[in-house]
C-alpha cells in the first residue's frame, strides 16, 4: 500500500468541503496539528484538523464554567474533526488565543495552491527539456531560487544527465542553501565529468581531460 505524504493529504483535505460545527452551525476553519501531543500523549492522528474557532460557539462558552466547576482549571474546548471521519471531537484550550496560530487561512490555501501550480508548470518545461535535451533551461531553473524546491531538485538531476561541460563552473560557483539540493548538484556535476571524460585541476580549478597529464591552463602536474 503506498504510503501519502503530508503534501498529499494536504491536497486531499484542501479538495473536501470544510465540516460546520453542530454546536453553532460556523464553518469550521482547517487547523496544523503542532508537534506537541495531548491526550495519552500518542499523537493528534492526523496532520490537519478541522476546528470551531467561533468564540461566541456554545460548545466554547460554556467550556470554561464547566472546566473551572469540575476541574479547577481555567480552559475550554474547541470543537473539532477529523478529515477522515464523520464524528466531532472536543479539544482542550487554555486561554482564548489557544491552537489560533496553526490555523491555516485563505492565505496560506493560495499559496499552496499557488507553490502546486508552479511546481507542476516546472515540471512540464523540465520534461521538455529533456525530449530536446535543453541543458541551458534546465541549468537556469536550477539556479533559479524563485522556483519551487522540488522544481529545483529535479532541474539538478537532469543537469547531470544532459548538461554540458560548461555548466560545472556555475554549478561551482553557486550557493546552494539546501543540503539535499547540493548533494545532487555534487553529483550531476561527476556524471558530468563522467559522460566527457573531463576533470578539474587541483590547482586552478580548470576544466580539463581526464587523461592529461598536466594541466593546459597552469602547468600543474597530474
Amino acid at each position: 500500500m503506498a504510503i501519502e505524504t503530508k503534501d498529499q493529504y494536504f491536497e486531499r483535505v484542501m479538495s473536501q468541503d470544510k465540516p460546520v460545527c453542530p454546536h453553532c452551525q460556523t464553518e469550521m476553519s482547517l487547523w496544523e496539528t503542532p508537534p506537541i501531543n495531548f491526550s495519552d500523549g500518542l499523537g493528534w492522528g492526523s496532520p490537519y484538523l478541522f476546528v470551531c474557532f467561533n468564540d461566541e460557539c456554545r460548545l466554547y462558552q460554556e467550556g470554561w464554567e464547566n472546566i473551572e466547576e469540575n476541574f479547577g482549571h481555567t480552559a475550554s474546548y474547541r470543537c473539532m474533526k477529523y478529515p477522515d471521519s464523520d464524528g466531532f471531537e472536543c479539544m482542550p484550550v487554555f486561554s482564548p488565543q489557544g491552537a489560533t496560530g496553526q490555523v491555516i487561512d485563505d492565505q496560506a490555501v493560495l499559496e499552496q495552491e499557488i507553490l502546486k501550480e508552479n511546481t507542476k508548470k516546472g515540471f512540464s518545461i523540465l520534461a521538455d527539456c529533456y525530449v530536446q535535451k535543453d541543458g541551458v533551461t534546465a541549468l537556469r531553473m536550477l539556479l533559479d531560487s524563485s522556483e519551487p524546491a522540488r522544481v529545483r531538485l529535479k532541474a539538478a538531476e537532469m543537469v547531470g544527465d544532459i548538461g554540458l561541460v560548461e555548466a560545472v563552473d556555475p554549478l561551482r560557483s553557486h550557493t546552494f542553501g539546501n543540503p539535499k539540493l547540493q548533494e545532487q548538484v555534487d553529483l550531476s556535476i561527476r556524471n558530468i565529468h563522467n559522460r566527457y571524460g573531463t576533470t578539474e585541476c587541483p590547482a586552478c580549478a580548470e576544466i580539463i581531460k581526464k587523461r592529461a597529464n598536466v594541466c593546459k591552463h597552469c602547468g600543474q602536474k597530474m
